[in-house]
């Protein structure tokens, strides 16, 4: 059977106006009033909109919804669709037990005159699925990235009704996610947050959604934290000092924990690292995911469930080389400090000249990225092969035609020697443990902190045998990645 049609943006303006039972406000700052516009076009609007209004005007836009440190911000958004959606509730009770309301609204920050700005925005929208329900939410950021200012206010007017009819119409989250961007071509708008609440989304699982925005190229990298909960990158690390650490934890083992506590040390006595505002990363890549074929979401949730356990913000990002990922991270971090932490071996595999053939620098334009301002690798030791004999730095082995550049790198404090690695952990692998894992081998239970193990036996994680050793979660003795000032 042929897939249907999809709908275009005006016919999915006019299937809302004509559905009788759906009513609503809109709210839009920054970028004209492009969504509620499509509707007034489409025909029927009065069937639809209960009012519309853009308070442009700072003072204006406080009196109405209360003063906000940033205008362009979540917290923004969310007292406009709350007082919004309020004011139906009290204006109109007369159409409550006929209709399902929704408040949409959106504050931008659109292309500037000098075109030297970011353009952005958060959409956001609270809606009933039937009259007199509890509402649902539904929250996303967009980065828009055409080069005119009319084309931007185009494809931000497209993307809320997408979004407004998806709420209505589109009931399966996958398809409600890829409906966003009907319409419009690629690479025209990046949400980079997505986020679904409310009685009717209690199957969504966000952090899966992070996930989906960047393996459908939504965007390159998503973001949430500890507790699970989406957040959107640029704000979350909004001059935020930043160390991150890749890496596929599967599991998560002593030298993942020893790695990042070490180096975390050493990141705040750097003299230009603000203690008080430092974000730890750990970053999953798509490359990673994908290592044993096509993603598996459940062993995506598996890793990710252990790694917010243990107090770690996660990163999924679509960087497989890392001048990427630092050229992306700088752009949000406005100049502040970036710690990479790398295993020495991978540190081989980013001094490897063929990775770079298809730029016209070669590795020095990569380096020029990756060892920008107020960047510094921290590189963790390993034994060298069948030895006894540490493998830092201090004797890093390179071709004859970088020895140079190593030095240079060197001298600057741009690589330096994590210091105070646990050396007895050093020949934890995190694939051997794996393996000792799917076959119920003993022993690996001392390879990773006791709330990973008693977690994998819980939850029969990484093809671990439960009917041999069914062990209930033992969260006594936790060890954690959360930091305190002794670590």
């Amino acid at each position: 059977m042929n897939e249907l049609r999809k709908l275009s943006t005006k016919e999915k303006a006019l299937q809302i106006n004509l559905t009788e039972d759906i009513y609503g406000s809109f709210a839009e700052i920054g970028a004209g009033q492009e969504v509620a516009a499509n509707f007034f076009k489409a025909g029927g609007a009065s069937g639809t909109i209960a009012k519309t209004m853009s308070a442009y005007d700072m003072s204006f836009s406080d009196a109405i919804y209360g003063f906000s440190e940033r205008y362009v911000s979540e917290p923004r958004l969310m007292k406009m669709v709350q007082k919004e959606y309020r004011l139906l509730l009290e204006r109109l009770p007369h159409r409550a037990e006929n209709t399902k309301f929704f408040a949409f609204a959106n504050t931008v920050e659109a292309l500037n005159y000098e075109r030297t700005n970011q353009p952005h925005g958060w959409i956001g929208v609270r809606f009933q699925n039937r009259p007199g329900g509890a509402y649902n939410e539904c929250i996303i950021h967009v980065k828009m990235h055409d080069n005119d200012a009319i084309l931007q206010q185009h494809a931000l007017g497209v993307v809320g009704v997408n979004l407004i009819f998806a709420c209505f119409f589109i009931h399966d989250v996958d398809e409600f996610l890829g409906s966003l961007l009907d319409e419009l071509a690629q690479g025209r708008i990046e949400i980079d947050m997505f986020k679904i609440s409310g009685p009717d989304f209690e199957h969504a699982d966000n952090r899966l959604m992070s996930l989906k925005l960047v393996k459908n190229g939504m965007t390159s990298a998503a973001m949430f934290g500890s507790d699970g909960n989406v957040l959107q990158p640029s704000e979350a690390l909004y001059k935020k000092n930043v160390l991150m650490l890749r890496g596929r934890f599967r599991p998560v083992t002593h030298v993942n924990v020893d790695m990042l506590l070490t180096a975390r040390r050493q990141f705040k006595k750097e003299p230009d690292v603000d203690r008080d505002k430092i974000v730890v990363l750990t970053e999953l890549t798509l490359a990673d995911l994908r290592s044993d074929g096509e993603i598996d979401e459940e062993d995506f949730l598996n890793r990710v469930d252990i790694i917010c356990s243990l107090g770690q913000n996660v990163m999924i990002s679509n960087y497989q080389r890392y001048y990427r990922l630092v050229d992306y991270l700088s752009g949000i971090t406005r100049g502040k400090k970036i710690g990479i932490i790398l295993g020495i071996y991978n540190l081989q595999r980013v001094f490897d000249e063929s990775y770079y053939t298809d730029l016209r620098g070669g590795v020095l334009e990569a380096f020029g990225t990756l060892f920008g301002n107020n960047i510094t690798i921290y590189v963790y030791p390993s034994y060298k092969p069948d030895s006894n004999d540490l493998y830092t730095l201090q004797n890093f082995e390179l071709p004859e035609n970088l020895k140079g550049l190593l030095h240079y790198l060197l001298d600057n404090s741009k690589l330096m020697d994590v210091k105070g690695a646990d050396i007895s952990h050093l020949r934890i692998i995190s694939d051997n443990v794996l393996a000792m894992i799917k076959s119920g081998q003993q022993g690996w239970e001392h390879m990773v902190p006791r709330k990973v193990s008693a977690a994998i036996k819980a939850k029969c994680l990484f093809d671990y045998p439960c009917s041999t050793d069914n062990e209930s979660e033992n969260n006594q003795g936790v060890e954690s990645f959360k930091d305190n000032n002794t670590a």
